[in-house]
């Protein structure tokens, strides 16, 4: 995926940490972003036989920590990915 997004042409980085911030003491790896494209989009990318509402909330948090506008949740365990894809806006 992360190869197919730089070969047309997009900024896209995997693996980010997420730090947290409590009490103004910083926590490194607190959350992984799966994909970051261009600043703006996480991508979190599952293989499961179906979502649960946990992904939901997983990328929903990361979207709320790292103040990013959008995210997809992208299940690559079905037939046709149109099923697989679901679009979040904070």
């Amino acid at each position: 995926m992360l190869h197919e997004l730089r070969k047309q042409g997009y900024r896209a980085e995997s693996q980010l940490l997420l730090p947290i911030t409590y009490d103004e003491i910083k926590v490194d790896g607190g959350y992984r972003i799966d994909i970051l494209v261009e600043d703006l989009i996480i991508l979190e990318l599952k293989a499961v036989e179906a979502l649960d509402p946990i992904h939901t909330a997983q990328l929903l948090t990361y979207l709320r920590l790292a103040d990013k506008p959008l995210g997809l949740l992208m299940n690559f365990n079905v037939r046709n990915m149109q099923h697989g894809i679901k679009r979040y806006i904070q």
